[in-house]
């Protein structure tokens, strides 16, 4: 694996190896292991939109194995205004060992890679974002679950985070119901490329029906970044696809609500089932700087970046 662009660039083996090092790492930690085997190595989060979650999880994952991270953000350096983005990162993959890149066209990632000479992560752009759906799905493995029993129910917008989510349960066995609203369901291509992986799924516009049953409730933001001037209609088509005591209850009983964050309280999911008791958004959030630590070292061990 020389980079980490979308989850198509994982095989199933790689997913498995990414939670066994992720469940290392974060024991390790717990018990205060000091250990820096990404010493004299450096990272650059090169990002065009704003983030607390990921922005935190990388730094605070590469000090933690020993390595730098330092925070570019976009308009700074006025990545394609004052140079072209492929010169930036020519010049960043000779001063540091890895990429991370936070963009708005999922072409600009590709393109980094193609230019940087060391690994690129992919942490988020408009198609995927990968980083979050593994550490999903550890959340998951984590609590218990089987994931090739796994029957998931993502109601909302068929987003990045979305497609992130069906490729990963095509690659590890899991079933997805996607309930959206006619013309937000998720890219085709992407849903081609989860059928090519054998995954199993179903795309509905009946919240209901694909919350009956579920081992898992996922919501996401109805409005992302750079939606703003579509909020409005967003708000009127989604208002049947809130999270909310009632869905809940059409899961099993020991269902786990998920959401990746950050979080409209009062739209897509009512602040009773986030705090409550079936909630795992936190875990979902502290397992970002787990499973990052683990791609991290992958990366660079197996490109000797």
């Amino acid at each position: 694996m020389r980079h980490l662009l979308s989850i198509r660039d994982l095989k199933r083996q790689q997913v498995d190896d990414i939670f066994r090092l992720t469940a290392e790492l974060k024991t390790r930690q717990k018990a205060g292991d000091l250990s820096a085997p990404l010493a004299g190595r450096a990272l650059v989060l090169l990002f065009e939109k704003p983030s607390l979650r990921t922005r935190v999880t990388f730094e605070v994952g590469m000090a933690q194995l020993g390595g730098l991270a330092l925070y570019l953000p976009a308009q700074e350096i006025q990545m394609g205004v004052r140079e072209p983005v492929t010169d930036v990162v020519r010049n960043l993959g000779r001063w540091v060992n890895i990429i991370a890149a936070r963009t708005y066209r999922h072409q600009t990632v590709e393109a980094m890679a193609q230019a940087a000479g060391v690994p690129v992560i992919n942490a988020l752009s408009d198609l995927e974002h990968p980083c979050q759906a593994l550490a999903d799905f550890f959340t998951l493995l984590e609590r218990g679950l089987d994931l090739e029993r796994l029957r998931l129910a993502w109601i909302g917008d068929g987003n990045n985070v979305c497609h992130s989510i069906l490729l990963l349960a095509a690659l590890t066995g899991a079933e997805v119901s996607v309930a959206s609203p006619h013309g937000y369901e998720p890219d085709p291509s992407i849903q081609a490329a989860a059928r090519a992986l054998g995954g199993r799924f179903q795309i509905t516009s009946d919240a209901r029906r694909a919350a009956e049953g579920a081992d898992a409730l996922y919501t996401d933001v109805w409005t992302s970044m750079g939606q703003e001037a579509e909020r409005e209609a967003r708000l009127e088509a989604f208002r049947p696809y809130q999270v909310d005591e009632r869905l809940l209850s059409l899961a099993k009983p020991t269902a786990v609500v998920m959401h990746c964050l950050p979080a409209r309280r009062g739209e897509e999911i009512t602040s009773g089932v986030m705090d409550g008791p079936q909630s795992v958004v936190l875990d979902q959030s502290e397992n970002r700087l787990h499973v990052q630590k683990a791609i991290l070292l992958t990366l660079l061990e197996s490109g000797d970046g």
